[in-house]
This record gives structure tokens, sequence and C-alpha cells, in this order.
């Protein structure tokens, strides 16, 4: 069983981070500036949530010109990357803009290679035979990162269509702090190397807290406190990096490939537990760059083993995969096997059931190994979730497995470098 339905009748290290040969661009101070690092960030998350609103184009209000023209731009990119073959006048059509604009445009984008010019169209329409434009697939490559497996960092190169040219993995087991940070590097510089043609930029899916500059201000699993490891992945390259979060990565790659609900939580199973949440199609970061984060709360009152962040009985101790797995095979029969199983799914489905409730989720998708994740636990999650909401109300909802397998995070954050770099979503 990989889905299941809801319905009302019940069926079914803290000192400053470092990488050889890196120089960071910031400090990271300790001890009484961790409240001043976190309030810094929080506004630094507004003002970056502004700036992306001033630069969105609105019908009815003032455009600055450079605004305009990237918005045109972007508006050029999607449309050729997703027809693969369309000539400057289909352009204009399909953007709303004039010839004029669009060969503005497309001279810009064809002088830095993005876009190149396919041949003439073989038809037979009268007047002058129109010539088809592209973007260029296989003149860029992107590189994605995943740091969220217990054992292994990953990592691949793909063109602008996310084809999969390359893979790389290290072995990670027991790596923290500056030993988890250089392993990131040498991935990277693994990938680089490998790339064929130029490279657009790289996505990291990364566990734990991560603002959005790309700072990771808490990952207990890896020892990383106020890493800020977007610039010193970019200080290393010299190429644009963005790191996220590992289930917001996965989110966006489930809503851009996996075809999920516009309100949908994915939850990542993995090193630690974390969720992405989408609502209206758009990611959700909170107030502090945090939302999702449902592995550090305590479920239940009756204890619990006691987490990375020092709290005990912390939904990641009865799922993260390295303590499940573990008790798993110390269990001494099937039995005992599936009651550790259900258990499991019982207390996901109790942290999970009052965010349900509140933003009235559509869909609740699960991404981790499959051979612990369904049957026993995925039943029990959806059991829990449908004793603790309302079945009139959320009897619609759905709770299922990813399609997407191992490459979730590497494909989300993929999709984070085509819109950061190409405006293509």
């Amino acid at each position: 069983m990989t889905t299941a339905d809801i319905t009302p009748s019940g069926e079914p290290t803290s000192g400053p981070a470092t990488v050889s040969g890196v120089r960071t661009a910031r400090q990271v101070a300790d001890g009484s500036a961790a409240g001043t690092r976190r309030s810094a960030s929080v506004a630094a998350t507004r003002t970056a949530r502004r700036t992306a609103l001033a630069s969105t184009v609105r019908p009815g209000h003032r455009v600055r010109p450079e605004h305009a023209r990237r918005h045109n731009r972007a508006l050029v990119l999607q449309a050729l990357y997703r027809a693969e073959g369309l000539s400057r006048a289909d352009l204009a059509r399909e953007v709303g803009l004039t010839r004029v604009t669009i060969s503005d445009l497309v001279a810009d984008l064809i002088a830095e290679d993005l876009v190149v010019e396919l041949g003439i169209r073989a038809d037979s329409r009268p007047g002058k035979p129109a010539t088809l434009l592209d973007i260029n697939r296989a003149g860029f490559a992107v590189l994605a990162l995943d740091l969220s497996k217990d054992a292994v960092f990953r990592g691949i190169v793909t063109d602008l269509d996310g084809t999969v040219l390359h893979r790389e993995e290290l072995d990670v087991a027991g790596l923290t702090g500056d030993a988890a940070l250089e392993a990131t590097a040498t991935v990277l510089d693994r990938l680089v190397e490998a790339a064929q043609a130029r490279v657009l930029g790289v996505g990291v899916g990364s566990p734990g807290i991560v603002s959005v500059d790309g700072t990771v201000l808490r990952a207990p699993n890896l020892g990383w406190y106020d890493v800020p490891l977007q610039t010193l992945l970019a200080d290393r390259t010299g190429l644009p990096v963005l790191v996220a979060n590992d289930a917001n990565t996965a989110a966006l790659a489930e809503r851009t490939f996996g075809g999920a609900d516009e309100d949908m939580m994915l939850i990542r199973i993995g090193r630690g537990v974390g969720a992405g949440l989408v609502l209206g199609g758009a990611l959700v970061q909170g107030s502090s760059s945090a939302a999702g984060e449902i592995g550090h709360v305590v479920v239940g009152t009756d204890g619990g083993e006691r987490c990375a962040c020092g709290k005990d009985g912390c939904l990641e101790t009865w799922l993260a995969i390295p303590r499940l797995t573990e008790r798993l095979d110390a269990a001494p029969d099937a039995a005992a096997r599936e009651a550790l199983l259900v258990e499991a799914g019982e207390r996901l489905g109790i942290a999970v059931a009052p965010v349900v409730g509140a933003l009235d989720l559509g869909e609740v998708v699960l991404s981790g190994p499959l051979d612990v994740l369904d049957g026993p636990l995925l039943d029990s999650a959806v059991q829990t979730l449908r004793n603790r909401t309302m079945a009139s109300v959320h009897g619609h909802l759905s709770v299922r497995m990813t399609g997407l397998g191992r490459d979730i995070v590497v494909l989300g954050a993929a999709v984070m470098v085509l819109t950061d770099q190409l405006g293509v979503s």
C-alpha cells in the first residue's frame, strides 16, 4: 500500500565554521550574541520577502524599467522552457509582448548563450519562414546536493531538463561539525569537476533550520549551528549557490514533478524528521525560517528517548531512521517489529493531526525508506489522523508515499536553481 484516503467511513559546533581554502563572509559569534543572530536572521527573512514582493509585476502598479525587463525576460525563458521550439512571433503571442520587445530580449538571451536558434520551421505558412528558438538545454549544467541522508551525502549533475548526467556519493557516517562541512565541499568539488557544460548554479538541501540567506541556523544531527553554508560554498566555487531546508526542497520537487495538492505537507524521514509546507501552491517559510520543523516537537506526555536537541520524546526519537532501524533490528520477532512500526506511525499521526486541522490540508506525503515507512507505519498514521480529525471536514485528506524516490531532494534543489537563475518555475 502506498496511498490512503481518510474518508468519513474510515476506509482506508558552536565556533565559526570554516572550509579549507574558503574565507567566510561573516564570523559566527557565540554566547550572548545568539539572540542577536536570530533576530538579524528573522529581519533578513522579512526584508527578503518584501524585496521579492516589490519585484513582482502586478497590474496597476508602477514598475521600474529594470524590474519590467527582468519580468519579461523570465516570461520568455519560461515560455521557451515549456514549449521547446517557438518563433519570435510565437513568443510575442504567448507572453503578450510586442515583437520589438521580444526581438530585443531574444538578442540578449542569445548573446548570453541562454537561448539558441534551432533552424527554420518546416511548414507551409505564407511569408518569410520563421526561425525557431529554444532554451540552450544542453549548454548549461545544474549541480544539486542532498545532505539529509544518515550516512551518505549525495550529489548530481543535471542538464536544464533535469536529466541526471552524473552522480556522486560520499560516506559520512559519524561525521559532524567541520568534518561534515569538509565532506560537503568534497562532494561539490567532484560535481564541479564532472560537469561538462557551464554551471548555471548549485542547489543544496540541508537538514535543520535554514535562513533565507542560506545559513544553517541549527542542524543538531550534523552539529551545525549558524553555519553560513551558502556563502562558504559560493566563495569556494565562485558559483551561484542556494541552500534551503531539505524538506522544503523535497516539497518543491513533489509540487513540481509529483503532482501534489496545492495545500500539502511533505514529511521527510531520514537522519532526522522535518516537513515542507505548501499552502495555495506557495512554500511556507515561517517567521524564523522554521516552518515544518516538527521533528523536535515532543509527542505525548510519556517521555521517551533523549533527542539530539536535549529534550526527551521528540518525534525524531520515534521516527528518525537510524533510531527506528536500530529498534527494529533488535526486535525478537515479526510481531514485535510490526508493533514498533505501528507505534511510530501513531506518534506521527499525533504530531500531524493538529496541522491538518489548522490548515485544512488536502494531502500529506511521506518521503523516506519505502521498506520502513510503507505498510504498518503508514496505515497506523492514517488511522491516528482519522481518529484525531473530523471526518466531515478532513475526510478528503490523502496520505501517501512519494513517487519520486531517492532523488526528491536533489530534484527540488535543481528546481531552486532554475527558478533563481532563469525565472523558470
